[in-house]
Formats: C-alpha cells, sequence, structure tokens
C-alpha cells in the first residue's frame, strides 16, 4: 500500500455488463491506483419496489424506470464477482466491493477482500456495522449525509464489536452527484480525525480532480473517486465521475503531493545543505584592518560566502582585538 491509498470506484458504472466491467478494471490498471472497487447488492434485499429515485439518478436514467428496476439492472451476479476478483488478480490489482445487504457480506468474506467499504447509507444501520465489524478486516467508513454524533455511534457499534481502531479509516463524503464546491467542507475531515483519533480520508463527488488533492494536502489517507469509461454513457453514476484521462492525472497529482508532503521535520534537505555555504554570510573585514585594531560597526560588513564566522555571532565579534591583519572582504 502506497502512503496514500486511492480507490478508484467503479461502482456501477458496468451498466451490468462484465466486458464492460474488465474494461474499467483496465483503466484502474493503467490508472496506476491501488484498488478498484464495485458496489455488491441483491435488488430485493437493498430497496422496496415503491421507492423512489433520488433527485441526480431521475436526471440520468430512464424517467419511467423505477429505483428498483434501476437497481435491478446494474446487479452483478455471484458468478460475476468471482470472475472480476481473478481478473483483478492476474492485472495485480485490489479488488473491493461495497456490499449493502448481509449476503453480500458474505459473498465478499468469501471472495477474501482484504478490505470492507461501509457505505454512507448504511451509517445507521446496527445489524449491517455489527457484521461487518466482526469479520475483524480493515473497515472504511463513509460518512456521507452524517453528523459527528452518527459518526461516533458508528464508530462505537465497531469498536464494540471488537474491531481494533487502527484497522478503521473514516471517510468524509458529501452524498450528492456531483457534489456542489462549497458543500465539500473538506474542514470536516480533520474534525473527525481530532475528535476521534482516527485514519482519515475522502471520497470524492466533485467534478474535477482538484478537491481530492487538496484533500491529500489537509491529511487525507485514503481517496476514493467515482470513474467511468465515458460521461456519457447512460446510468446513475457516469455524470459525476472521471473519464480514463482525468482518473490518471488525479493519480499523479496526488503522488506528487504525497511525496510534497515529506517527514514534518524542519532540517536542511540533502539537496539545500550544497547550497548552504553558497547563500548564507559570514562576518568580514569591510576595509583595511590592522593587527590590534578593534572589532567594530566601521571596519565589518555582512557578505557571502558562508565560510567563515555566523553573523548570529556579530556581537560577541564586536570589539574583539584583531590577532591579525584583514584586507578588505577577508573572512574574520
Amino acid at each position: 500500500m502506497t502512503d496514500i491509498f486511492i480507490i478508484a470506484e467503479a461502482g456501477v458504472n458496468h451498466n451490468g455488463s462484465l466486458e464492460l466491467a474488465k474494461k474499467l478494471i483496465d483503466v484502474a490498471v493503467d490508472a496506476g491506483v491501488d484498488a478498484i472497487k464495485f458496489q455488491t447488492f441483491k435488488a430485493n434485499k437493498l430497496v422496496n419496489k415503491t421507492a423512489k429515485k433520488a433527485d441526480y439518478q431521475k436526471k440520468t436514467t430512464l424517467e419511467d424506470q423505477s429505483q428498483y428496476e434501476m437497481i435491478k439492472s446494474l446487479e452483478l451476479n455471484e458468478e460475476a464477482h468471482f470472475i472480476l476478483s481473478n481478473y483483478c488478480y492476474e492485472k495485480s490489482m485490489m479488488f473491493l466491493s461495497t456490499p449493502f445487504d448481509h449476503d453480500s457480506i458474505n459473498l465478499l468474506n468469501k471472495l477474501a477482500v482484504p478490505i470492507f467499504k461501509i457505505p454512507s447509507g448504511e451509517i445507521t444501520n446496527l445489524p449491517y456495522l455489527r457484521h461487518i465489524a466482526r469479520l475483524g478486516k480493515e473497515v472504511i467508513l463513509s460518512t456521507g449525509m452524517s453528523n459527528l454524533d452518527e459518526v461516533e455511534d458508528a464508530l462505537n457499534v465497531l469498536l464494540r464489536e471488537g474491531l481494533p481502531k487502527e484497522k478503521i479509516t473514516v471517510l468524509h463524503a458529501t452524498s450528492e452527484y456531483p457534489c456542489p464546491i462549497d458543500e465539500v467542507n473538506l474542514r470536516a475531515m480533520q474534525t473527525m480525525r481530532d475528535a476521534f483519533n482516527v485514519k482519515v480520508g475522502y471520497s470524492d463527488h466533485t467534478q474535477g480532480i482538484e478537491v481530492p488533492i487538496a484533500a491529500v494536502a489537509m491529511g487525507a489517507v485514503v481517496i476514493e473517486k467515482h470513474f467511468t469509461l465515458d460521461c456519457a454513457m447512460d446510468g446513475p453514476d457516469h455524470k459525476a465521475s472521471l473519464e480514463p484521462e482525468q482518473l490518471k492525472a488525479m493519480v499523479n497529482g496526488i503522488r506528487l503531493v504525497s511525496r510534497a508532503l515529506g517527514s514534518g521535520i524542519k532540517e536542511p534537505t540533502k539537496s539545500e545543505r550544497k547550497n548552504i555555504d553558497v547563500v548564507r554570510k559570514s562576518i568580514v573585514a569591510s576595509q583595511s584592518i590592522k593587527i590590534g585594531e578593534i572589532f567594530s560597526e566601521d571596519n565589518m560588513a555582512v557578505k557571502r560566502p558562508g565560510l567563515g564566522i555566523n553573523p548570529m555571532h556579530w556581537d560577541e565579534v564586536l570589539g574583539k582585538v584583531a590577532q591579525r591583519n584583514y584586507e578588505e572582504d577577508d573572512l574574520i
């Protein structure tokens, strides 16, 4: 795992097609992410047949299609999960998926996924939280639509079931697709880190790549971002997703920022050290000084290079007696 763990969220952008799902895996591999994540669910266990679609879903799917019908069309069966998991293994790509019901949790556990992602909509689902916590796997908890008390309640469920805090990463998220830029509130990620002493990250639903890169600079150790083969495709999440070249650009930006963050220790870097003597200054004679003369403001100056006495010792040199002759610009 790299310093910043990047999840390419394929979600349901395969539109129910195994071949499209494989192409998404290929894109994720090419972009250099750490994992690709799908969504695992059974429509009849996730939503009732009269449930309405979200506003953003209405805009991007068939008008006369119910939420149940939409979700049913995006299901991947158990065989497809094994095929995609094996395809990821062949490509040295970590396969992840978000489960939305207990059967899906069991399927993903059977597939030995190393990390369980809890989506924002399940943060108040007590039986679900208990089920995942008892598996003892790494957990990523998304917190869209929640307040701080609800995040704390969910964390307490996971901890009470024996999941070590070290295995939990909390993701800040805004559950709107796409997310308005003035509703991102990245500082909430830091609030949760400080309040609960947990690792934090960011699940991004904005358009573009700037916000997830900014999140890394603010302390995110996990970044999740939706991507697609083509934003113009039909489906609920395509328009709020990155296309392949954008995904690659985001990964490159995150890797650069991650490298730039450094250790936090303030000291000269390896490349700086060679410049210290060239750029810093020393105390020098500003004019000819004879042996026995007193060093004063009138006969001393500060100039490059920094090979002599550090000018921070100026007051200590003032008033001392010259022990030899100096020409102008000689180091004292």
